[in-house]
C-alpha cells in the first residue's frame, strides 16, 4: 500500500475555530465587523500595544505601507531579489522603481553590507524580507535606515512568531521599528485562509490606514461621508478574522513545534548528501520553511518528481524575481545578483508544519537519501 501523501505545508485549524466560523456565518455579519476589531486588538497586544490594522492579503499591507510612507512616482525602494514576487510588484504598483540588492550567502536574506552602496538620492525606503522566518538583523537595518533617513517596511510575511534577540517581530526594537507587514496566507505559520496585517509606526494615523484599505471613505456620526484619498478594497472579513483569533491561541505552540521539527531535520539529514542547510537558529527563527540547497548539478525537476513518487511534496521558494520577464523588461539580467541566482536555482523546501510527526521528518530524510542517487 502506498504511503499517504505528505505535503510541504498544511494549516492546523482546530474544531473550536471551525465552530466559531460557523457561528459567524449564522450571525449574518460576515464582512468586516466585531471579529476584525477583536483580531486587531489581539495582534496589537502581541506587538506590544502598537496600532495594527488587518487586510485581505499581505500584498495589500505592503502596498498601503508604501503609500503611507509617501512612496510614489520618481522614488526608488531597495529590496531583495530572493523573495515572492509580490515584494517588488507593490513597488511598481505605487509607481516607484525597485533597486535590488543581492543576498547574504549564509542567511539568504538581503545583504545589509551592500545596501549603502545601492542608495540613491531618490531612494525613499527599504523592504527587507525575513526569508523562511529568519529575521534580518534589525539593529544593522535600522542603523542604516536612520543614517540615510529611509523608511523601513519590514516584509515579515513569513516571520510572525519569530523574534530578534528575544523581542518578537512586530514589536519595537532598540532602534525603534517602522512599518511591519505580516501575511496570513494558507501556508503561513498563522493563517486566516487569506489575509495580512500592518503594524503602524507612531507617526502614521491609523485612520488614514483604514481609509486606504476601503476606498478612501471617511464616515461621520451624522451618517455623512467623504472621500479625501484614493483607497482600495483591501478589508478583511469577520470570517477570516475569526480563523485568525483561533490561530493566535496556538501561535506559541506552533512555533515551538516547528523548532522541534527543524532540530530533527538537522539531526536526521545525512551530511554525505552534500545538501546546503539553513542557519541553525532555534531562538529567533520561527521556521516558517525548512529550505535546503541541492548539490551543484542536481536536476531539481527530476528530484521533485522522485520525491513525489515517494508521496512527499516539496516546494521551490523562490526563483530570483529579477529573472522573470516583467523584471527583465525593466533592465535586470541574469548575473546581476549571483548569490540569489545560485541559491534560487538550488533551493528546495521540505515539509514542515506543526501537525507533522517526528516519523514524518525521518521519512522525508530517508526519501532524500534514496532520491539523490536515483537522479545522479
Amino acid at each position: 500500500m502506498s504511503q499517504t501523501f505528505l505535503p510541504f505545508t498544511r494549516p492546523s485549524i482546530d474544531e473550536e475555530t471551525i465552530a466559531s466560523v460557523a457561528d459567524v456565518l449564522r450571525s449574518g455579519w460576515i464582512t468586516s465587523g466585531p471579529k476584525v476589531q477583536a483580531f486587531e486588538a489581539t495582534l496589537s497586544a502581541y506587538c506590544g500595544g502598537r496600532p495594527v490594522r488587518v487586510f485581505n492579503s499581505g500584498t495589500a499591507t505592503l502596498e498601503v505601507a508604501l503609500r503611507l510612507a509617501g512612496v510614489g512616482a520618481g522614488d526608488t525602494v531597495i529590496t531583495t531579489p530572493l523573495t515572492w514576487v509580490a515584494t517588488a510588484n507593490v513597488i511598481l504598483e505605487v509607481g516607484a522603481a525597485p533597486i535590488l540588492v543581492d543576498v547574504d550567502p549564509v542567511t539568504r536574506n538581503i545583504d545589509l553590507g551592500r545596501i549603502e552602496a545601492a542608495i540613491r538620492p531618490d531612494t525613499k525606503a527599504i523592504i527587507p524580507v525575513d526569508l523562511a522566518g529568519l529575521p534580518v538583523d534589525r539593529d544593522r537595518l535600522y542603523a542604516i535606515a536612520g543614517k540615510h533617513n529611509l523608511r523601513v517596511i519590514e516584509d515579515a510575511a513569513q516571520s510572525l512568531g519569530a523574534s530578534w534577540n528575544g523581542t518578537p517581530v512586530g514589536n519595537s526594537f532598540g532602534n525603534g521599528s517602522d512599518f511591519v507587514s505580516f501575511s496570513f496566507h494558507a501556508n503561513k505559520n498563522l493563517t486566516t485562509a487569506e489575509g495580512g496585517a500592518l503594524v503602524l509606526p507612531a507617526d502614521i494615523d491609523p485612520g488614514l490606514c483604514e481609509r486606504l484599505r476601503l476606498q478612501g471613505v471617511q464616515r461621520f456620526a451624522d451618517g455623512g461621508m467623504d472621500v479625501d484619498v484614493l483607497g482600495g478594497k483591501f478589508n478583511m472579513t469577520d470570517i477570516a478574522a475569526t480563523i485568525g483569533l483561533g490561530q493566535m491561541k496556538h501561535l506559541t505552540a506552533f512555533t515551538a513545534r516547528r523548532r522541534e521539527l527543524a532540530r530533527r531535520y538537522f539531526a536526521a539529514i545525512d551530511p554525505a548528501l552534500g545538501l546546503g542547510l539553513p542557519v541553525a537558529d532555534f531562538n529567533d527563527c520561527n521556521w516558517h520553511m525548512f529550505q535546503v540547497l541541492l548539490p551543484a548539478g542536481t536536476d531539481r525537476g527530476k528530484f521533485i518528481n522522485a520525491m513525489k513518487e515517494k508521496s512527499i511534496g516539496v516546494g521551490v521558494h523562490y526563483p530570483p524575481l529579477h529573472l522573470f520577464s516583467l523584471y527583465r523588461a525593466l533592465g535586470f539580467r541574469g548575473g546581476d545578483f549571483p548569490e540569489a541566482e545560485r541559491i534560487g536555482a538550488a533551493t528546495l523546501t521540505l515539509p514542515l508544519f506543526p501537525s507533522m510527526q517526528d516519523s514524518d521528518v525521518d521519512r522525508v530524510c530517508s526519501a532524500l537519501t534514496a532520491s539523490l542517487p536515483e537522479i545522479a
